[in-house]
């Protein structure tokens, strides 16, 4: 009788988009923990205090996604926002 009354068709759209937003927080958390250089999870490197380690931040901050859309217009649909805002001959 529960089962029923919560697994309705048309609450499908809200189990995917809120397991889309926890796979993305998940995934975050993940990148941080591994790849950031400023966590650092075992003892031994909680104890070198603060390094000097500029280049493993570089590599961290400027990761595949950024240099992807470096040389990219800011616009989701360039052909429909040209087709909208240039006036036709």
């Amino acid at each position: 009788m529960a089962a029923n009354r919560w697994l309705r068709p048309e609450v499908y759209p809200l189990f995917a988009a809120v397991g889309a937003a926890v796979g993305i927080c998940g995934m975050q958390l993940v990148r941080n923990i591994t790849t950031n250089p400023e966590v650092r999870v075992t003892k031994s490197n909680r104890a070198a205090g603060i390094l000097e380690n500029f280049e493993e931040g570089e590599k961290y901050s400027q990761h595949g996604l950024r240099k992807y859309v470096r040389g990219r217009t800011p616009q989701i649909m360039p052909s429909v926002n040209n087709f909208f805002s240039e006036p036709s001959n």
